[in-house]
Order: structure tokens, then C-alpha cells, then sequence
């Protein structure tokens, strides 16, 4: 097979010449003459146009071509067939019984003819992203199909009795050539392809000249070269195979040295992304090859070496990055500046730095690796971030800066929107999930704590009288003094985010009424008989009820704590040993992280009660209460701390 057009026309115009000069000689005439039977004349009739036109008044003249001017037209397929005559008329027919008498000079003519006909086929191949090369072209491919069907023909006959050329092997010689045309066209690719001149290093420019060829080529492929084709030949997948497999023996060839960060990204980038969308996924090269057939660009360890040298650089540089918007943040907290303001409430843009850093570098890295997998690795930096920015607050809680409370509120708007993201991503497990959500949580109680702790602490002297002898004769007004202490503290939770409002309000919320249970549990109120009782249940259901009115008032959505007290009271109201076990067993029920302790406790605020009723309670409420008869509450009574005693 020879490499070069110019090379294949001037051996078949040679040969074609040499063919004209030996019918011309007498000799060469004398040796045509077959002895044993009539000579064809391998040659078709050509009507023309002038012809046709006449064709009423006048017979038409046919032009008739023969073998090497079909040749030199490029009427491959009835220069084949003409070739086929005279192979006809030198071998079909010779049998046991008929010896065909054929000499060696008209046997290498023919021979000589077929090796024409095979290098004009290799000449038009060659040619095959010509525009004006198509119409040969599909006369040629008419021609292989029909010297394959030949070879097949022969196939069946003893070799002794083939011809010497038998078989021509066309279509493998089609395929041969093809391959080297492709890869001589990638070769050529950064010298005629154009539109790189503007990237940084040569190894992009090479990458990207021989990718915008395949890019072209296939689309001449599709566009053009496959109209003269028939469909058993898949010449479009078959091009597709050539390329991919060109392509890829020179990225392999190209990063079998160390190449630069940006060089990786660049045939990273080419691999999973420019090549799959725009190349094989363009949308007239696409419906026509089957590209999941093609395998990958690169074998799996070198795609590997460049994976592991992009991500870990990605990975170190998404570490800087948030180390540095928390080192800016830390840097703000220093100043003597407030929190920027929007909507009336205070905000920190950390969280919305770090999230858009986050996405960002992820999105970059699935589609350069084209692998949501492999980009979760950048997500995992958000370990390290949690815990760093969890070790700055607690520092800045310890120093003594005027803007804690105004920054701490700021905090909570980042604080929220990190949580927010967390929860969202879906391919995190569930493991890394808990322990992240974990961090901001103690991120977001420690803000709380910071302001809540100082609520309470103002709270504390109103919290000591309740269930004291006081409360409970009404002498003071203990409960108004409470609420009236609650709303002043609220009123310091301002220039909050809304939903940040709402959050440290319903967390007030459920440590004022923890602590009013643990007052209560306390048992320095003893209620001695039914009156008593009674007293002391009703002053507890209208407490709940003014507690609860104030924050539900205010905004807090735990509103489950309404029924908490009422159902504690009933404990209290009842008298019948009978109805007390069932009430105990039911709030067991309602409320399952209520202690063995806690109903001891609670029990014991009742004098009257008999050690064996209360042991006989006890006991059935740890045989009943693994039965819920209904939905069970949010947790609360495992936050009321009772002190330890004989049960």
C-alpha cells in the first residue's frame, strides 16, 4: 500500500501507458490473439447527450470506453467489471474435461490490469474527504464490493487453479489505508488545523488542532463521505474507531513525560468533557456512531496519574481558599465595625463565600473528571473548615469585644445556611453527614448559649420561687414577675434574622418550662391532701397556659409544650390509686424519656400516697409503657435534671 497520492497516480498512469504501447506494437497484437477461443472485447457503450437529443431523427453512436479509460475516469466498478470478462475467459471454464490454453503474457496483462485497478482504488480512498472526489469515491466502494463478492467466488475453487491475484483482498486493503489516512491527517492536524493560536503552551495547541480535526472530519464523515457508502460497510463507525484509536495512541504519546498542572487540566478537560459533548455527542455526528463502543481515551492508570494530580491540587486549593475567608472573617470580628445590615436584621457572608467556593471547585471537577464520585473529595474539605471555624468562635467568645452580641447574630445567619447546605447534599453519607451536622449544631449552641445564658442568669431569682409556699398561696405575684422578666430579655434578641428569631426563641422557650418542671421536681412544695392537690394542679395548668400564650405569642413554633404541664397535672388532680397507675402509664406513653426517678419524684409531691401505691405504679408503668397508644412527643423530660435518692 503506498502512502502518497501522487504516488499511487504516477504508478497507475505508468502502468496505463505501458498497456497502450503493447497493443500498439505487433508483437504485442499477435499475443491477444487467444488460440482456443474468441476474444471479447471488454469494452461498454457510453451514450451522450448530443446522441440523445438526436436519438428521433437518428440511430444513436455509442462511445465506448475500455479498461484503462474507465480507469482514468474513475469508473472503478465497470473497469472491474470488464477486468472480470477476461478473468472469466482465462479460468471459468477450464474443467477436467476442457483445458482453457492461456499464455503467460495474456495472464500478466490481466494480472497487471488488476494491480492498475487496485492502486486507482487506493488513490481514490486516499482521497476520500475530497468534495469533487465523491462521486469516484462511490464508484469505488461500488468496485471493492464487487471484487470482494469475486474473491468469495473464488474461494470455492482449488488454489492451483486460482489466479495468482486471487484474492485481491480489497476491502482489507480499503481498511488498511483508511487507518493511515486518519492518522497522517491528526499528524497534519497542527499544521492545517487553525483557532488555537491564543492558548498558552504547545500541548494545548496540539491537543486542541487535533481534536478540532477529528471535530471536522467526522462531520465531512457524516455529512458527505457516508452517502457512498452502503450500510454493511458502518463507515461512520468505522472512522469514528480510526480516530478514537489515532487520538488516543497520541495522548498517551503526549503525557508519557511530566507535564504541568495546566497541561493536565487542558487534556483532562478534552477527555471528559470537549471530546465526549462536542466531538462524539455533537448532534449530527451522535444518532450515527455508537460511541459507548469506542472505550476510554486513555488507559485506566494513566488517567488515573493525571486524575490524582488534578484533584489533589484542587483539594489544597480549596483548602486555601476557605482557610482565607475565615481568616477574613476573624480579621472583621477584630474591629470595632457592626455586622453588615440588610432587612433590619444582621449578616455574615461566610457561609456564602464558602458554599460558592465549594460548588464552584465542584462543578469545575465533575466536568473535567466527569465524575460527581471524584468531586465529592472537594466537598470533604468542609471537615476541616467546620472544625476550624468552630475552634475561632469559642476563641472570640473568650475575648472581651463590644460587637460580640451584634457579630454573634451575624454568625447565626451563616451558621443557618451551612446547616441548610448540609442537609441538602445528597451523595454525602450518612455518617459524614451526622458528624458535619453535629459541628454546626455546637456552632449554632454556642451562639445561643452566649445569649441565653444571660437570660437565664436574669431569670434565676423569678425561677427560685416557683413551687415554693409563695407560689402557691398567691401572696406574691411570682408568674407575672416571670413573664414580665421574659419579655424584657426577648426584647434584647433584635436585628435577628427572622427565622434565626424564632429558633433561640423556641429553644427559650423549652428551657423555661425544663426549668419549671425541675423546679417543681424539686419537691419543696408538699400537698398534703386533695384540696391541696387540686389547688396546686389548676395553678400549674394556668401557669402553662400564660407561659405558653407569651412565646407562642412571640414566635415560637413548639407548641407541643402547650400539653406537657396540663398532662402532668392530671397526675396531681387524681385521687383513686386505680385512675393515678392509668394516668402515670399514659403519660409514659406520651412522653417515653420520662426516669423511673422523674415519676418517683413527681409521685412523691403527693403525701398521701401509700409506699406500696407508689411502688405498685412504678412497677406498672415499666411493664406498660413500651405500648404507645398514640404518636410520642419531642424529648423533655430527659433534659430535667433530678437529684439522685432512695426509690
Amino acid at each position: 500500500v503506498l502512502d502518497s497520492p501522487e504516488d499511487l497516480n504516477n504508478v497507475s498512469l505508468c502502468a496505463a501507458m505501458s498497456e497502450e504501447q503493447t497493443k500498439k506494437s505487433p508483437k504485442g497484437a499477435e499475443q491477444e490473439k487467444p488460440k482456443n477461443k474468441t476474444k471479447k472485447t471488454g469494452r461498454i457503450k457510453i451514450f451522450t447527450k448530443h446522441n440523445k437529443a438526436k436519438r428521433t431523427s437518428e440511430p444513436e453512436v455509442p462511445v465506448v470506453l475500455d479498461f484503462n479509460e474507465n480507469l482514468q475516469r474513475n469508473q472503478l466498478a465497470e473497469a472491474s467489471q470488464q477486468l472480470f470478462g477476461r478473468e472469466e475467459q482465462l479460468f471459468s471454464t477450464e474443467s477436467a474435461d476442457v483445458k482453457v490454453d492461456r499464455t503467460e503474457d495474456e495472464e500478466d496483462r490481466l494480472h497487471k490490469d488488476f494491480e492498475n485497478l487496485k492502486l486507482q482504488l487506493q488513490i481514490v480512498i486516499h482521497d476520500s474527504f475530497e468534495t469533487e472526489n465523491q462521486e469516484a469515491l462511490k464508484n469505488a466502494v461500488t468496485a471493492i464490493l464487487q471484487e470482494e463478492e469475486r474473491d468469495q467466488h473464488w474461494e470455492k475453487a482449488a488454489e492451483q487453479t486460482r489466479p495468482v491475484w486471487r484474492p485481491m483482498k480489497c476491502r482489507e486493503i480499503h481498511d488498511n489505508l483508511l487507518q493511515k489516512v486518519v492518522e497522517k491527517r491528526l499528524q497534519r492536524a497542527n499544521e492545517e488545523e487553525s483557532g488555537a493560536e491564543k492558548l498558552s503552551t504547545s500541548f494545548k495547541k496540539d491537543i486542541c488542532r487535533m481534536g478540532k480535526r477529528i471535530q471536522n472530519d467526522m462531520l465531512r464523515v457524516v455529512r458527505e463521505v457516508q452517502g457512498c457508502y452502503p450500510k454493511e460497510f458502518d463507515v461512520c463507525n468505522m472512522y469514528a474507531r480510526l480516530y478514537h484509536q489515532a487520538f488516543s495512541m497520541k495522548l498517551e504519546e503526549l503525557i508519557q513525560s511530566n507535564i504541568e498542572l495546566e497541561d493536565c487540566i487542558y487534556i483532562l478537560s478534552w477527555i471528559n468533557d470537549f471530546y465526549p459533548k462536542d466531538v462524539l455527542q455533537h448532534k449530527e455526528v451522535e444518532p450515527r456512531i455508537s460511541s459507548e463502543a469506542l472505550g476510554p481515551l486513555l488507559p485506566a492508570e494513566s488517567l488515573k496519574t493525571l486524575e490524582e494530580q488534578y484533584l489533589s491540587h484542587k483539594e489544597a486549593e480549596v483548602r486555601t481558599w476557605l482557610s482565607n475567608a475565615l481568616k477574613k472573617e476573624e480579621e472583621y470580628w477584630q474591629t470595632d465595625k457592626k455586622p453588615e445590615m440588610m432587612d433590619n436584621y444582621y449578616i455574615s457572608n461566610i457561609a456564602v463565600d464558602v458554599i460558592n467556593l465549594v460548588d464552584t471547585a465542584i462543578k469545575e471537577v465533575i466536568t473535567i473528571l466527569g465524575d460527581e464520585v471524584k468531586a465529592q473529595r472537594i466537598l470533604f474539605q468542609l471537615d476541616s473548615f467546620l472544625a476550624s471555624y468552630k475552634k475561632s468562635t469559642a476563641e472570640f467568645l473568650k475575648g472581651k469585644n463590644k460587637n460580640v452580641p451584634d457579630t454573634l447574630k451575624a454568625s447565626l445567619v451563616s451558621i443557618k445556611q451551612l446547616r441548610e447546605y448540609i442537609e441538602t447534599r445528597e451523595n454525602l453519607a450518612e455518617d459524614v453527614k451526622t458528624a458535619w451536622l453535629s459541628s454546626v449544631a455546637d456552632l449554632r449552641e454556642s451562639c445561643h448559649r452566649y445569649f441565653l445564658g444571660t437570660t437565664h442568669k436574669e431569670l434565676k431569682v423569678h425561677y427560685r420561687k416557683l413551687w415554693t409556699q409563695a407560689w402557691f398561696t398567691g401572696s406574691q405575684n411570682i408568674i407575672e414577675e416571670l413573664l414580665s422578666a421574659l419579655e424584657d430579655q426577648i426584647k434584647h434578641f433584635t436585628f435577628l434574622k427572622p427565622v434565626c428569631f424564632e429558633e433561640i426563641l423556641s429553644q427559650l422557650h423549652r428551657e423555661v418550662m425544663t426549668e419549671y418542671m425541675r423546679r417543681m421536681l424539686k419537691r419543696k412544695l408538699k400537698l398534703k391532701d386533695k384540696d391541696e392537690q387540686e389547688t396546686a394542679a389548676s395553678l400549674l395548668c394556668e401557669d402553662s397556659s400564660r407561659i405558653n400564650a407569651l412565646f407562642l405569642g412571640m414566635g415560637s413554633k413548639e407548641k407541643w409544650l402547650s400539653g406537657v404541664l396540663p398532662k402532668v397535672s392530671e397526675v396531681l388532680r387524681l385521687q383513686d390509686a386505680g385512675s393515678l397507675q392509668l394516668e402515670i402509664v399514659t403519660l409514659a406513653r406520651t412522653y417515653p424519656d420520662i426516669c423511673e426517678r422523674q415519676v418517683h419524684a413527681l409521685l412523691q409531691l403527693k403525701t398521701n400516697l401509700s409506699t406500696m401505691d407508689i411502688r405498685n405504679i412504678k412497677d406498672s408503668v415499666n411493664e406498660n409503657r413500651e405500648s404507645p397508644t398514640s404518636e410520642p412527643q419531642p424529648p423533655f423530660f430527659c433534659n430535667v435534671p433530678v437529684k439522685r435518692m432512695l426509690l
